[in-house]
């Protein structure tokens, strides 16, 4: 096996992904822009699907864990009258049903697409990433092995119709979501088909936001190649959690992963409302003291100069942060602090 290469690069950056590529081919990508094998990414996109991709290089992957449960924003197509195995346009066609008069009826799908929003219990693709027992499901889809996949509990927080057209005779709707992580919105997709008494599949999908990384922040892979490192962003303001800057005596502390005292501990935070609003000027950074006590198991930035140095946790019986996740040379924090 190759010994990995060590560019010492830390940082985090924003793709907005091309149609036709997996999310790992452009990992791989990546590995050939910067000459480091350390590059991850923190949420997969089906390879027809664009949109908003974090990826993670050199220490940095080790931020997986604090980036993948968030929210996110999907524009998409359902086209109806037509099943596929994959849920998307991608795949088989598995059958054909006719379409009810309703799903051509504007002012109904607006009622039906916002009649979504709630919490609901979701099945899965069965050509999914999900593991069963150690197997990918759509691994075992592939070879003709279907895996039962349980419900999950998710979340749809704000759903709008946004266009509709016919594509021939097939009534077709243009969706935007937001919704929890772990959403599919293939299935999303396939049950309103069965909602409306036939059957559906994604005709295009695009992620425009994943947590609070909006595609427009995003440069495409041809741009990176370009300017390798001109885009780079802030992992602070991605994990969307509250933050210490550590300096002096505190920073030694950290550097040697002792834990903190939280007593007179100053806490602070991002509030991206303003920051989004003050942003064409750039007046402001939008940081400020964070209100609120800190609870139990709460994970904590430690900020060192212009890097993220530790990932902390608050231990509500010792009353302080402790370190379960440290970089030796900090991951930078980017262009958009």
């Amino acid at each position: 096996m190759a010994k990995r290469s060590s560019t010492g690069y830390s940082f985090v950056v924003g793709i907005d992904k091309p149609a036709g590529m997996s999310s790992h081919d452009v990992v791989n990508r990546c590995r050939r822009i910067y000459g480091e094998r350390r590059i991850g990414h923190t949420g997969t996109l089906d390879p027809a699907a664009t949109g908003a991709l974090i990826i993670c290089v050199g220490p940095a992957t080790r931020l997986d864990r604090f980036l993948t449960a968030h929210d996110k924003t999907y524009e998409f197509s359902v086209v109806f009258g037509t099943a596929t195995d994959t849920d998307d346009a991608e795949g088989q066609v598995t059958k054909t049903l006719a379409v009810p008069s309703q799903a051509y009826d504007e002012l109904h799908a607006r009622e039906v697409v916002a009649g979504l929003v709630g919490k609901h219990k979701q099945l899965p693709p069965v050509y999914s990433a999900i593991k069963v027992n150690g197997k990918k499901a759509y691994e075992e889809a592939r070879r003709g092995n279907i895996i039962e996949l349980q419900p999950r509990d998710i979340e749809i927080y704000d759903a709008q119709l946004i266009g509709f057209e016919l594509c021939g005779d097939v009534p077709v709707w243009h969706v935007r979501a937001s919704v929890s992580a772990g959403t599919y919105i293939r299935s999303i997709a396939r049950d309103l088909g069965s909602s409306m008494g036939t059957c559906a599949h994604v005709g295009f999908l695009r992620r425009t936001r994943t947590g609070l990384l909006d595609v427009e922040s995003c440069v495409s892979l041809e741009a990176l190649e370009r300017d390798p490192f001109g885009s780079l962003l802030d992992p602070v303001k991605l994990m969307e959690r509250r933050f210490v800057f550590a300096r002096g005596s505190l920073q030694r502390d950290v550097e040697c992963g002792r834990p903190l005292p939280v007593a007179d501990l100053p806490l602070f935070a991002y509030d991206t409302k303003v920051r989004q609003q003050m942003a064409l000027c750039g007046c402001t950074s939008g940081v400020h003291p964070a209100d609120g006590q800190l609870f139990d198991g709460e994970e904590v930035c430690i900020v060192v100069g212009d890097t993220l140095k530790a990932m902390y946790s608050y231990d509500a019986a010792s009353d302080s942060l402790k370190s379960c996740c440290g970089f030796a040379v900090g991951v930078k924090r980017g262009s958009d602090i």
